[in-house]
Protein backbone atom coordinates (compact mmCIF):
# COMPACT_ATOMS: atom_id res chain seq x y z
CA UNK A 1 0.00 0.00 0.00
CA UNK A 2 1.36 3.46 -0.86
CA UNK A 3 2.65 5.46 2.08
CA UNK A 4 3.07 9.17 2.60
CA UNK A 5 6.18 10.33 4.41
CA UNK A 6 7.05 13.62 6.08
CA UNK A 7 10.63 14.86 6.17
CA UNK A 8 11.80 17.41 8.73
CA UNK A 9 15.06 19.34 8.36
CA UNK A 10 17.49 20.10 11.20
CA UNK A 11 20.91 21.75 11.29
CA UNK A 12 24.05 21.56 13.38
CA UNK A 13 27.71 22.55 13.08
CA UNK A 14 30.39 20.10 14.13
CA UNK A 15 34.05 19.30 13.69
CA UNK A 16 35.69 15.97 13.00
CA UNK A 17 38.82 14.33 11.69
CA UNK A 18 38.78 11.36 9.35
CA UNK A 19 41.34 9.06 10.92
CA UNK A 20 41.64 5.46 12.00
CA UNK A 21 44.18 3.89 14.32
CA UNK A 22 44.15 0.85 12.03
CA UNK A 23 46.20 2.80 9.48
CA UNK A 24 49.60 4.45 9.64
CA UNK A 25 49.80 8.24 9.39
CA UNK A 26 50.79 7.89 5.73
CA UNK A 27 47.92 5.49 5.01
CA UNK A 28 45.45 7.80 6.77
CA UNK A 29 46.63 10.72 4.66
CA UNK A 30 46.38 8.62 1.49
CA UNK A 31 42.85 7.49 2.40
CA UNK A 32 41.43 10.75 3.74
CA UNK A 33 43.65 13.54 2.37
CA UNK A 34 43.05 16.98 3.88
CA UNK A 35 40.16 15.55 5.92
CA UNK A 36 42.87 13.81 7.99
CA UNK A 37 44.23 17.16 9.21
CA UNK A 38 45.33 16.62 12.85
CA UNK A 39 43.42 19.79 13.81
CA UNK A 40 40.23 18.50 12.23
CA UNK A 41 37.77 20.46 10.12
CA UNK A 42 34.11 21.35 10.33
CA UNK A 43 30.81 21.13 8.49
CA UNK A 44 27.42 22.78 8.64
CA UNK A 45 25.40 19.57 8.63
CA UNK A 46 21.78 19.31 7.52
CA UNK A 47 19.92 16.30 8.90
CA UNK A 48 16.76 15.09 7.18
CA UNK A 49 14.51 12.88 9.29
CA UNK A 50 11.78 11.09 7.35
CA UNK A 51 8.86 9.54 9.20
CA UNK A 52 5.66 7.83 8.17
CA UNK A 53 2.72 10.21 7.96
CA UNK A 54 -0.84 9.50 9.03
CA UNK A 55 -1.55 7.03 11.81
CA UNK A 56 1.97 7.10 13.20
CA UNK A 57 2.82 10.79 12.83
CA UNK A 58 0.39 13.73 12.93
CA UNK A 59 0.91 17.45 13.55
CA UNK A 60 1.27 17.01 17.31
CA UNK A 61 3.72 14.18 16.81
CA UNK A 62 5.82 16.43 14.56
CA UNK A 63 6.27 18.74 17.55
CA UNK A 64 7.40 15.72 19.56
CA UNK A 65 9.72 14.68 16.72
CA UNK A 66 11.28 18.16 16.71
CA UNK A 67 11.76 17.96 20.47
CA UNK A 68 13.35 14.50 20.32
CA UNK A 69 15.68 15.33 17.42
CA UNK A 70 16.76 18.60 19.01
CA UNK A 71 17.35 17.02 22.42
CA UNK A 72 18.99 13.76 21.33
CA UNK A 73 20.86 14.76 18.16
CA UNK A 74 21.26 18.51 17.71
CA UNK A 75 22.15 19.36 21.32
CA UNK A 76 24.51 16.38 21.42
CA UNK A 77 26.47 17.19 18.25
CA UNK A 78 26.14 20.96 17.68
CA UNK A 79 29.49 22.75 18.03
CA UNK A 80 31.13 19.51 19.13
CA UNK A 81 34.03 17.36 17.94
CA UNK A 82 32.36 14.20 16.64
CA UNK A 83 35.53 12.20 17.30
CA UNK A 84 34.97 12.81 21.03
CA UNK A 85 31.48 11.31 21.06
CA UNK A 86 31.25 7.77 22.52
CA UNK A 87 29.18 6.62 19.52
CA UNK A 88 32.31 7.04 17.38
CA UNK A 89 34.70 5.31 19.78
CA UNK A 90 35.15 2.44 17.31
CA UNK A 91 34.05 4.24 14.15
CA UNK A 92 35.60 6.72 11.77
CA UNK A 93 33.50 9.89 11.70
CA UNK A 94 32.46 9.56 8.05
CA UNK A 95 29.11 10.73 6.77
CA UNK A 96 28.15 7.09 6.28
CA UNK A 97 28.74 6.38 9.96
CA UNK A 98 27.15 9.64 11.13
CA UNK A 99 23.88 8.87 9.36
CA UNK A 100 23.80 5.39 10.95
CA UNK A 101 24.60 6.79 14.41
CA UNK A 102 21.72 9.26 14.12
CA UNK A 103 19.40 6.40 13.08
CA UNK A 104 20.55 4.36 16.08
CA UNK A 105 19.84 7.30 18.40
CA UNK A 106 16.35 8.05 17.08
CA UNK A 107 14.91 4.68 16.09
CA UNK A 108 14.46 3.29 19.63
CA UNK A 109 12.78 6.52 20.80
CA UNK A 110 10.25 7.03 18.01
CA UNK A 111 7.06 4.99 17.56
CA UNK A 112 7.73 1.56 16.07
CA UNK A 113 7.82 1.73 12.29
CA UNK A 114 7.62 5.52 12.27
CA UNK A 115 11.20 6.30 11.29
CA UNK A 116 11.70 5.67 7.57
CA UNK A 117 15.13 7.12 6.81
CA UNK A 118 17.80 9.57 7.86
CA UNK A 119 19.66 11.81 5.44
CA UNK A 120 22.73 13.90 6.17
CA UNK A 121 23.98 16.66 3.90
CA UNK A 122 27.63 17.16 4.78
CA UNK A 123 28.74 19.44 1.95
CA UNK A 124 27.31 20.92 -1.20
CA UNK A 125 28.22 17.66 -2.96
CA UNK A 126 27.99 14.97 -0.23
CA UNK A 127 24.67 13.47 0.87
CA UNK A 128 24.33 10.28 2.92
CA UNK A 129 21.10 8.36 3.44
CA UNK A 130 20.24 5.40 5.65
CA UNK A 131 17.02 3.44 6.02
CA UNK A 132 17.99 1.03 8.76
CA UNK A 133 16.24 -1.89 10.30
CA UNK A 134 13.14 -0.84 12.24
CA UNK A 135 12.73 -2.38 15.66
CA UNK A 136 9.79 -4.70 16.19
CA UNK A 137 10.25 -4.76 19.98
CA UNK A 138 7.79 -1.94 20.64
CA UNK A 139 4.16 -1.46 19.88
CA UNK A 140 2.92 1.62 18.04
Amino acid sequence: MPQVHVTRRYRFCAAHRLHTDLLSPEENWAAFGKCNNPNGHGHNYVVLVTVESGAVMDGCDLDRLDHVVNEKVIERFDHFDLNSDPAFANLTTTGENLVKVIWDILEPILPSGGLQKIGVIETRDNYFEYAGVTSTRRGT
